[in-house]
């Protein structure tokens, strides 16, 4: 990846040199937190296969009452 390419990027997203570089820094780096969030969560997971749904959830935290209103 060369200079050119840096260039053409930021000419093309409408950013300075810098601005654009700077994006694609953070952005990079949100990516990597992403992904080490869900290697976290895989193996929490694993040692817990435990799931529940939506509905479980909303009553757990008390969104919607126990009992289904007809």
């Amino acid at each position: 990846m060369g200079v050119y390419f840096l260039y053409t990027y930021a000419k093309l997203s409408g950013l300075s040199l810098s601005e654009a570089i700077k994006r694609a820094y953070f952005e990079k780096i949100e990516d990597e937190y992403d992904i080490a969030l869900a290697d976290d969560t895989l193996k929490e997971y694993e040692r817990d296969p435990k799931t529940y749904t939506l509905d479980e959830v909303k009553k757990m935290f008390g969104l919607i009452s126990v009992t289904k209103e007809k």
